[in-house]
């Protein structure tokens, strides 16, 4: 059973930068795409960004646009988010996730079938 675990998070000050990780791990791992959720304190869980894991297609929330990259690393089969120029609105939790069906860079989360545990980034102004 593949597992996704997230790294990274904490606390930083408005403007900062934080980079999380999400590594899988368990047998043979080969997903479609790779995807970044976040879900603040009463909110729905939201889209951030999605990669195919071959790296050609990249997709990001306009929230985001230019400020984060989604990127990965096959070898260590890692996928991860650098966020630059971090606002308080980021402050959430983020989520990685994998999307095993081919053929799409999906932005709802029913379009994933994996999830990791979450990784709490907290942003202060």
């Amino acid at each position: 059973q593949v597992q996704l675990v997230e790294s990274g998070g904490g606390l930083v000050q408005a403007g900062g930068s934080l980079r999380l990780s999400c590594a899988a791990s368990g047998r043979t791992f080969s997903p479609s795409a790779m995807g970044w959720f976040r879900q603040a304190p009463g909110k729905e869980r939201e889209f951030v960004a999605v990669m195919e894991w071959s790296g050609v297609s990249l997709r990001y929330a306009d929230s985001v646009k230019g400020r984060f990259t989604i990127s990965r690393d096959n070898a260590k089969n890692t996928v991860y988010l650098q966020m630059n120029s971090l606002k308080p609105e980021d402050t959430a939790v983020y989520y990685c996730a994998a999307d095993m069906t081919p053929g799409r860079l999906g932005v709802q989360r029913w379009e994933y079938d994996r999830w990791g545990q979450g990784t709490q980034v907290t942003v202060s102004s």
